[in-house]
């Protein structure tokens, strides 16, 4: 479920639904765009199994059990984000059931169908590309064909406020999924808050530090007899000195100090520190776990969530913006904190977080993708939710107490969406080149 807004202009009402004589692979792609899902032809869609359905999932348990072995905070952190994603289709599914919709298939991924069953007027199942999922309402807008019985249970001819409800469900249940995830780590293990330690997280092979003897894992206690509490104030420390300085480090290893003395060159990095005094290190505060109330971890629930949500906001702007896409990609921008990625790079990420804070660190990382997601597929423009309640909105907007309601020709969106199809495809591409050749962390 997907999808709009933009002018909206030469409405039509259900009995126009447009039936393409023949159905070419523009115009199914067209359709499930429009629609959020499969656009099956109504009546014949056979359920799947046999070889194929043992061959893929096959393929997919493997992948699993490969990524448990070479990465099992990844492999958690995989088969969570899963769990919520099938929960996302959940909200939308249950809503649509309550409200009187017909949902007639419910998949995880998308793709050739893999295997699946059906029960009443619903097919379930798995299909073959590991992205996303969907929930198939009937008539989400006026050229979704449907069987004329089937007409009053279609979601164009529901109420506003129903159409609403169904459409937001699945970014809805993403926001309940963080504040459950928050609410038990806060309950069981508390906050994460800073312990006044600053340890070295990432030693850059060949570079300064790692030629003088610095290694991964060191706590930093001082930097030219300044003691040091904080990252920031390493990396301007650090930056405060020349290019050819040599700077004396004391850090803690394995409960012993040592001196380490660090001749420091110019920043080699395209961005705003190229040609600054470097190091080649990363570096991060570290934290501690600080228990707190049940009724304090409720209440940091909600209010983190809110932080949470007012920080996707603008990752939301940052992620969709082409310049900024285009900035990475060339160099000219290496601030990982608006660098796209993908379900790659966030997994790899999740290693580092899992390794350092458990699996407490992963829950608390999980909530916020969920805030993330559950606001991005709010944006209003097909193919995301958003989009459907832009219409859907619109829609209420130019209907008249006692007369038909308006319905919005979608055909004239099609453009705009097969437009922003186009800008998602580059953003994956994009992250996935990034998450390769400049991974997170």
């Amino acid at each position: 479920m997907k999808q709009a807004h933009t002018a909206l202009d030469g409405g039509s009402t259900p009995d126009q639904v447009v039936h393409p004589p023949n159905e070419t692979s523009y115009v199914k792609l067209r359709n499930e765009i429009l629609a959020g899902g499969a656009s099956d032809t109504p009546g014949v869609e056979d359920t799947a199994g046999g070889a194929r359905a043992v061959v893929g999932l096959g393929i997919i348990a493997a992948l699993l059990a490969w990524l448990a072995v070479a990465s099992v905070w990844s492999f958690v952190f995989v088969v969570l984000l899963l769990v919520c994603i099938f929960l996302h289709e959940v909200g939308h599914f249950v809503t649509a059931r309550w409200t009187g919709m017909k949902a007639t298939q419910f998949f995880l991924f998308m793709g050739p169908k893999l295997w699946s069953f059906r029960r009443g007027e619903t097919e379930y199942g798995v299909r073959a590309y590991p992205v996303g999922a969907y929930v198939r309402i009937i008539g989400m807008n006026n050229l979704d064909e449907v069987d004329p019985e089937d007409e009053p249970r279609a979601y164009r001819n529901q109420s506003y406020p129903k159409r609403m409800l169904v459409i937001c469900a699945g970014s809805l249940m993403h926001m309940l999924i963080a504040v459950s995830l928050l609410f038990g780590v806060y309950a069981t293990k508390g906050q994460l808050q800073p312990n006044g330690k600053v340890a070295i997280g990432k030693v850059v092979q060949h570079d300064p530090a790692d030629i003088a003897g610095v290694e991964a894992g060191d706590v930093i206690v001082s930097l030219e007899g300044l003691p040091i509490a904080s990252a920031d104030q390493f990396v301007s420390q650090i930056q405060r000195r020349t290019p050819g300085d040599t700077v004396t480090l004391v850090v803690e290893r394995d409960g012993v100090q040592q001196t380490i003395m660090v001749n420091l060159v110019n920043n080699p990095n395209p961005g705003p520190n190229l040609g600054k005094a470097y190091m080649g290190v990363q570096s991060g505060s570290q934290q501690d776990w600080q228990g707190m109330s049940i009724v304090d971890a409720a209440r940091h629930s909600v209010t983190d969530l809110g932080e949470a949500a007012w920080l996707s906001v603008g990752g939301v702007v940052k992620v969709l913006n082409p310049v900024n896409i285009y900035s990475h990609l060339s160099g000219s921008n290496t601030d990982q904190s608006t660098q796209p990625t993908t379900v790659v790079g966030v997994s790899r990420y999740s290693d580092l977080i899992g390794g350092e804070t458990g699996v407490g660190g992963i829950l608390i990382m999980l909530a916020g993708v969920n805030v993330f997601v559950g606001l991005l597929n709010l944006f209003p423009m097909l193919p995301f939710d958003g989009g459907h309640a832009a219409i859907a909105t619109y829609e209420r907007i130019r209907s008249r107490r006692g007369q038909q309601p308006y319905r919005a020709d979608v055909a004239k969106m099609i453009p705009v969406a097969l437009t922003m199809m186009g800008l998602l495809v580059f953003l994956l591409l994009a992250g996935l080149y990034l998450d390769i050749v400049r991974p997170l962390g």
